[in-house]
């Protein structure tokens, strides 16, 4: 953990400027066994302190590969000279600045750091009874993966504080040959924020995952093609929420709206379905605690959950302080930065469409001829909010019951467009958190949501 030596140099704040102070350490471990046979097997660390300094909505930037009390040194001035030096060669308003201090936010979690073996041994275990319970499999790939963020910040104008975020995944990846020779894939995502030990000392639930997602294999591998066209289809969970981090949640972040996204001019208008609220959420949802649980953003604003959607109608974006004062909208805690190199961005954090009333089996007795899409390996979208996806695992639904397994297609639309359709929301919430957001430099991000009816074009094969 780090140590705290910036806490000293809020004395040599420039007065008249916003100062904000990051020391920061990244770190991360991954390993990777491929049919019995480790391949991958890495530790990375990486430190550093750095600086802004913005005056007038200026900002100067600094940061160096060190942590210690001169390099703090350093970086302060390099900052300052570069937000002047920039100053004096661009034009600019006056602008107030603002104040947001007065708390100091504690770590809520602490990074263990295991030996390496623990994280082979898991991983072969694992391995071991895939081979030993599947023998038809093409080939089968397990891989651990670790990473945490320790950051110390202190500002002139905001809160200042210790936030540690580690998180923790294994990953299951199982591959079949169909009748045609095509390998077909699905994969598992095991564990969350927090470390090793919250979630990998009994491997119980995870075989019964595993049992799940062969039994799943094994009906794709004996799937048919989706029918091209403009289906009725039940979205689930996971897959809600990549449309509600893709498609809706970055063309609502203030910096891309400044850039023209279709959020720019929605703002107070119906852009969904009455049925859809969208929120991104900083360290709790609905009484328990978020996939990513973020208490202060990097610009030293306290996390709050900032609505998005509400009853349909898009009522806010994501901004840092600086958007925030173009928008007149109050800064809570979007500003995030993955290393010590960088600048805070514009993030999400925790991005959800809101459960529903509706059961999932109700769901799909409501649909004559139509899909339930599950998950997805890929996903891309634009600021107008069109996107494509990929579905890796899908049913039909034929007369109000499921029926075969689908092979891997995608689906396609304009998100503000599609969300208008939806006409039932289930009352269950998934939450997906495995990966990154990968805008400019990544960041750790959970996005979720229910199951969602709506009408959605279906690719063939």
């Amino acid at each position: 953990m780090l140590q705290d030596i910036l806490a000293e140099k809020k004395s040599l704040f420039s007065d008249g400027v916003q100062t904000v102070l990051r020391g920061h350490e990244n770190r991360r471990r991954s390993v990777s066994v491929v049919n019995g046979n480790l391949v991958n097997n890495v530790r990375v660390k990486s430190r550093g302190i750095n600086a802004r300094v913005s005056k007038n909505g200026i900002n100067g930037f600094a940061s160096i590969g060190e942590y210690d009390s001169l390099s703090a040194d350093k970086v302060l001035k390099e900052a300052t000279d570069n937000a002047f030096f920039l100053l004096k060669n661009t034009n600019y308003d006056e602008q107030k600045t603002l104040n947001y201090s007065g708390s100091y936010i504690k770590p809520h979690f602490e990074i263990v750091d295991n030996i390496q073996k623990r994280y082979i041994d898991l991983c072969m275990s694992i391995d071991s009874y895939i081979g030993k319970a599947f023998k038809n499999l093409h080939s089968r790939t397990v891989v651990y993966s670790e990473d945490s963020q320790d950051k110390i910040i202190y500002t002139s104008n905001a809160n200042n504080g210790h936030v540690i975020n580690p998180r923790c995944y294994l990953y299951v990846y199982l591959t079949v040959k169909n009748k045609e020779g095509i390998p077909l894939e699905l994969f598992e995502v095991f564990g969350g924020s927090g470390n090793f030990d919250n979630y990998f000392t009994n491997l119980d639930y995870i075989y019964t995952k595993i049992n799940s997602l062969y039994n799943h294999l094994m009906e794709k591998k004996e799937g048919v093609y989706a029918k091209a066209g403009y289906k009725d289809v039940i979205l689930s969970g996971r897959m809600a929420g990549m449309l509600a981090h893709e498609a809706v949640g970055h063309t609502v972040e203030a910096d891309l709206v400044l850039g023209g996204s279709v959020a720019l001019k929605n703002l107070n208008k119906v852009v969904a379905s009455p049925l859809i609220s969208l929120t991104d959420f900083a360290n709790t949802s609905f009484g328990e605690k978020t996939p990513i649980p973020i208490y202060m953003d990097d610009e030293g604003i306290l996390a709050e959950d900032n609505v998005l959607i509400k009853d349909g109608i898009l009522v806010g974006y994501m901004n840092n302080m600086e958007t925030s004062m173009k928008f007149n909208m109050k800064p809570k805690g979007n500003a995030r930065a993955w290393d010590f190199g960088d600048e805070p961005l514009i993030r999400m954090r925790n991005t959800a469409i809101h459960p529903g009333k509706n059961k999932l089996e109700d769901m799909i007795s409501s649909i004559d001829d139509g899909y339930y899409l599950i998950s997805s390996g890929n996903g891309q979208a634009d600021l107008t909010g069109e996107f494509m996806f990929g579905v890796t695992m899908g049913y039909e639904i034929k007369n109000g019951k499921l029926g075969k397994a689908i092979l891997d297609t995608t689906v396609s639309g304009v998100a503000f467009d599609m969300l208008k359709t939806v006409d039932m929301v289930s009352d269950r919430l998934e939450w997906e958190s495995s990966g990154f957001c990968g805008k400019k430099q990544i960041i750790p991000v959970g996005l979720g949501g229910p199951d969602i009816k709506c009408k959605i074009m279906i690719g063939g094969r």
